[in-house]
């Protein structure tokens, strides 16, 4: 008897700590903040073992107003602590859900450096651009002086220098720095050249999520634009977004991303394009967009199960689409990483393999609310992708509406 006494107190025990342990793992998965309703609590739907108790009353939780917050304790059925988060109370957003193609054409603010190609000389091939120690992604801001917002601006910039060295104002990664370049002579033109290759623009397609109409702003992509030889994020100067056609789709496989194919309807602008963040491409509406109104879920309140894609697959409506939510991080390092969404209709499959580029923003739907959009698409397996909380679009789009206003 004694032996069995202290084998089930050792037993016991460690339960105790695994407990313990299984507690700390918990918190790790979980924020700091989550954005509550006014009325309601935290209520983690994928735990309904982790409990949420604030210091005052239930009562008062219910009746605090949008914009107070309050410190509360998560807990293992109540029992076993696992971390102290804050509560920030906010209002039940009701947003029209697109799921609308759209096309983009966005300016940067300064011309980016995306490729080097050798000059050559009397004196042989040369780079001066490289020798200089100007990189890929490099933003250039100023040449001698002269403010480089197009490709057009470096060249004149460069020609006016005749062959002098010049001041190169650029930005790399957030930070300003500076290079003296000189041009060379292009033997068989005669023209001041550097060796490197600049673009100031981009387009390509994607699609709207959604449309606030109490502010005008829309929120489309789940993710920033980017240069394509690059991959650098474009720092906006300007930027309007117009309604496309869908007229085709190439397959995704493994290995292998499909896209969407489209054309532009109009170079009248449907909107104007004031952010392009980690989250998406945000900005003002100029004409309607079509839409149905949707509640937007807390990222608390997603779970893991059942789904709807909404997207356009071919001309300007917008179907909706069975899918399964497989993964939820709600403490996800990447913003727009806090999904693992898989398809699973069998019209989507048939016609795309699944998630393709230009699908990116794609509204997702569960339980009637909009939960959040496409973001990326796993390239190994074009059934599934990442996804965006509609949360954090919102919280970009109300910044977006802000900066607006300004």
């Amino acid at each position: 008897m004694e032996r069995f006494i202290k084998w089930s107190c050792f037993l016991a025990s460690g339960c105790v700590v695994l407990l313990f342990v299984f507690a700390l793992y918990i918190g790790t998965l979980l924020p700091d903040t989550f954005l509550v309703a006014s009325g309601n609590g935290i209520a983690i739907a994928g735990m309904p073992f982790v409990h949420a108790s604030a210091a005052m009353s239930t009562d008062a939780v219910a009746n605090m107003e949008e914009g107070s917050s309050y410190n509360a304790e998560l807990t293992i059925a109540g029992i076993v602590p696992v971390k102290t988060v804050r509560a920030q109370v906010v209002e039940r957003r009701v947003v029209q859900v697109c799921g609308t193609p759209f096309g983009i054409k966005m300016f940067a603010n300064g011309a980016m450096v995306v490729g080097f190609s050798d000059i050559y000389t009397t004196l042989g091939y040369k780079n001066p651009a490289k020798t200089a120690g100007l990189q890929m992604g490099d933003v250039i801001m100023s040449v001698a002086g002269q403010e480089t917002k197009t490709n057009e601006d470096v060249a004149a910039a460069l020609q006016d220098q005749g062959g002098a060295p010049a001041e190169v104002i650029f930005v790399r990664d957030g930070v300003e720095q500076s290079v003296l370049l000189t041009a060379v002579k292009d033997a068989s033109t005669g023209t001041w050249r550097t060796g490197m290759w600049v673009r100031d623009s981009s387009a390509g397609i994607g699609t709207l999520t959604f449309v606030d109409n109490a502010t005008g702003v829309f929120a489309g992509l789940g993710h920033s634009i980017h240069d394509v030889d690059t991959g650098t994020t474009i720092t906006l100067l300007k930027g309007e977004i117009v309604p496309v056609e869908i007229t085709g789709a190439v397959a995704g496989s493994a290995g292998s991303p499909g896209e969407l194919q489209g054309r532009f309807l109009t170079s009248v602008p449907a909107g104007d394009i004031t952010a392009n963040s980690e989250t998406g491409v945000y900005g003002t509406v100029r004409s309607f967009w079509k839409g149905f109104e949707a509640e937007v879920a807390m990222a608390q309140e997603v779970v893991i199960g059942n789904a709807e894609i909404v997207t356009t697959i071919e001309g300007q409506e917008p179907q909706r689409y069975t899918a399964v939510i497989e993964k939820i991080a709600l403490s996800a390092d990447n913003p727009n990483r806090n999904m693992v969404v898989r398809v699973t209709d069998p019209r989507l499959l048939n016609a795309t393999g699944g998630i393709v580029q230009g699908m990116s923003g794609s509204p997702i739907l569960q339980n009637g609310r909009l939960v959040g959009a496409v973001t990326h698409v796993l390239v190994n397996d074009p059934t599934r992708g990442y996804a965006i909380f509609a949360e954090n679009m919102v919280q970009s789009a109300d910044a977006a509406a802000l900066q607006a206003a300004a």
